[in-house]
């Protein structure tokens, strides 16, 4: 919450115009304003759904595979040609596993700085990172295992909604923001190993063995995306559910 307020309170929350004006002007730069994400979110969750269904994909191409190796010995008849296709299959779904999730970080990345400049605008004060950080986090070895998170949670603080009675602001809770950025983080080091171990592998058990890991991956994969989805919708509703309580609060100034 904005600092220099009665009781902890935002400047939207002020009880005169006039007090809200002046800490409006204290705390949210004239170039601050706040704009609609919706349309970024959507693009994004779209494409989360894409990211979701090449997980799926590469998942059963990994376990087609993972049964042809168990099978037949591949000099029986046709064994050859269908494990070449099955890691024909394998290979193509890896690639659109791969750049889905390329394709999906431009708007994700733009939703989530536009959402961090409308944090500002709601709550200066309470944003610890620039709004350069919003995306450049992401790139920074080591740091980006938390970095985003750290402004994730001040963008999700901010963005929290007023109470029934438009006075007072109740934290969200904040699990869902919590379950995706974990899943993520578990998603992307199971994905490090099966990958690891797939390009290591030199018997049939061992390629089985990361196969096997590489479904598990697969799987928090998908569950990672789904709850990116959730989180972009939560979050961009958040957004506009208080811009809309603000833009209310001020035609009552007037």
């Amino acid at each position: 919450m904005s600092a220099g307020t009665p009781d902890g309170q935002p400047w939207w929350v002020m009880s005169t115009p006039e007090e809200r004006e002046r800490q409006r002007q204290r705390t949210a730069p004239p170039y601050v304003r706040w704009q609609p994400t919706r349309f970024l979110a959507t693009v994004t969750m779209v494409l989360l759904g894409v990211c979701a269904m090449a997980d799926l994909a590469s998942v059963y191409a990994g376990s087609r595979l993972a049964v042809l190796i168990d099978g037949a010995a591949p000099w029986a008849y046709g064994g050859m040609e269908r494990l070449e296709e099955a890691e024909g299959l394998f290979s193509v779904t890896e690639l659109v596993r791969f750049a889905a999730p390329v394709a999906t970080a431009i708007p994700f990345l733009m939703w989530f700085h536009r959402s961090r400049l409308n944090a500002e605008a709601f709550d200066a004060a309470g944003q610890r990172m620039g709004s350069g950080w919003a995306v450049g986090a992401w790139f920074v070895p080591v740091a980006n295992l938390w970095f985003p998170k750290k402004i994730a949670n001040d963008i999700w603080d901010a963005s929290t909604p007023p109470g029934p009675d438009g006075t007072v602001r109740y934290r969200v809770p904040a699990g869902l923001l919590n379950a995706w950025w974990g899943s993520w983080l578990v998603a992307g080091f199971g994905n490090g190993v099966a990958s690891a171990l797939y390009d290591a592998a030199e018997t049939p058990g061992e390629l089985q063995d990361a196969l096997a890991f590489h479904t598990v991956a697969g799987g928090l994969d998908v569950l990672s995306a789904l709850l990116a989805v959730c989180f972009v919708d939560k979050l961009t509703g958040m957004q506009h559910t208080l811009q809309a309580h603000r833009l209310a609060l001020a035609a009552r100034a007037r």
